[in-house]
């Protein structure tokens, strides 16, 4: 189990994602756009910089729901490699089965 205060911490990075993703997208466009002047697109881009660091999704860490284990998880099913074992050999994930060759 991860500790609580690192699941917290990746719970309030995802709700400033959230609040400021149109911020965001926004000032982005707004730095990519030629048709703007220099000036507008350095104070697009400062403006961008003035954001919290945690606003970026690339600072998101994809966690285990179950057990907060934040490595060895597979995206597809949003679970560690151990819990996604333990809920296989269950039978709770539909068309997945343990290999037997």
């Amino acid at each position: 189990m991860a500790k609580t205060c690192m699941v917290n911490r990746e719970a309030k990075r995802a709700k400033t994602v959230k609040k400021y993703a149109a911020k965001r997208a926004e000032l982005k466009r707004a730095i990519a756009n030629p048709k703007l002047s220099f000036e507008e697109r350095m104070a697009a881009q400062a403006a961008l910089q003035k954001l919290p660091r945690d606003a970026s999704p690339v600072r998101q860490r994809n966690r285990c729901a179950l057990s907060g284990r934040p490595r060895g998880v597979y995206r597809k099913f949003g679970l560690a490699r151990n819990k996604l074992r333990e809920a296989t050999m269950r039978g709770d994930v539909p068309g997945l089965r343990k290999a037997s060759w």
